[in-house]
């Protein structure tokens, strides 16, 4: 990724990125910091390379791919934070190895995160909020932060105003956005 962004600049991800805001909108306030959007779903990625293209937003990039693949697309300690802002919660029981979230995919983040890298969820959706607490307690991570009400919270500034399409769409819907962030230790 150095090669390709020709900076040595921090890479952020956003994972399950969808129509990738937080990788524009990110890109946009933090031209320093390179961006990657991983999504699976090429007609959603479209929209994003599209709008990055059109702004000259040089230190965006997206990436179409399994988030399980991550391990052959970024080297080891090589990434300095992640975005995981409203993943599908793989509500059923069968899925839950499948959360964005679980143990699985929290051990491929380990691996190609500098130590110290923030992570950040949102969602919608408390049974995957509490999950990931639950989680994340199992793990002893004890740098987490975390509200069930983002838009009535101190971390509300930590967004910079950037929502997802499923963000507004909730918000519309009266739905209160859960929202955390935690570190490896």
């Amino acid at each position: 990724w150095r090669d390709y962004f020709n900076n040595d600049n921090e890479i952020v991800l956003q994972l399950a990125c969808g129509r990738g805001e937080y990788t524009t909108g990110l890109a946009e306030i933090f031209p320093k910091k390179n961006f990657v959007g991983v999504d699976i779903k090429g007609a959603r990625l479209w929209k994003g390379s599209t709008y990055a293209i059109e702004n000259a937003l040089n230190n965006a990039a997206f990436l179409r791919t399994h988030i399980l693949n991550l391990s052959h697309f970024f080297e080891i300690k090589e990434v300095s934070e992640i975005w995981i802002p409203f993943p599908d919660p793989r509500s059923r029981k069968r899925d839950i190895k499948r959360r964005l979230t679980s143990p699985g995919f929290l051990d491929i983040y380990r691996n190609i995160t500098k130590p110290g890298c923030l992570i950040h969820l949102k969602t919608d959706d408390k049974g995957l909020f509490e999950y990931t607490l639950s989680v994340l307690e199992q793990l002893k991570i004890k740098d987490i932060v975390s509200t069930y009400d983002l838009y009535n919270s101190d971390m509300l500034n930590d967004h910079h105003g950037i929502k997802t399409k499923y963000e507004e769409d909730y918000l519309a819907e009266g739905l209160k956005i859960c929202c955390l962030r935690f570190r490896f230790l």
